[in-house]
């Protein structure tokens, strides 16, 4: 697939990417079952960092007010110790800051600062996440 996936990082069963190439994973990462990645316009993700099950990443849209529907793509960047809850959506041209939480089914329309928790459709800052973490991700799933 031509992506480059870090040291100890693992991608789980039945993850749809939408084409070769474009994603670059760092070390300790989980991208967890049936999530979809559309590496179409690029995707980075730091070191330690958790996509929950089903999360989805988009790269790319149509533009609206083009009368050819023309395609554009927008690179996503999750930064380190990023967790993504599941089923969340972020969208194209989202940077989500390093430790920033992203809670279980929300859909994240601009880029996160730092440390946020966001929640909801769209997303809101609902707090600050303390910045005193260094965790390191090693784990595997049963029957993956």
């Amino acid at each position: 697939m031509k992506f480059s996936i870090g040291t100890n990082s693992s991608i789980f069963m039945d993850c749809i990417f939408d084409c070769k190439g474009g994603l670059i994973i760092g070390n300790h990462t989980v991208i967890n079952a049936k999530c979809r990645l559309d590496t179409r316009g690029g995707i980075t993700i730091g070191n330690n960092v958790s996509l929950s099950q089903e999360v989805l990443v988009l790269t790319a849209d149509h533009d609206p007010d083009s009368s050819d529907f023309a395609g554009r793509n927008s690179p996503v960047v999750i930064e380190d110790y990023v967790w993504i809850g599941t089923r969340a959506t972020i969208l194209p041209g989202c940077v989500i800051g390093k430790g920033a939480v992203i809670a279980a089914g929300a859909l994240v329309t601009k880029s996160v600062e730092p440390f946020a928790i966001m929640a909801g459709v769209p997303a809101k800052l609902i707090k600050t996440r303390n910045p005193d973490i260094d965790y390191c991700f090693s784990y595997r799933r049963l029957f993956q």
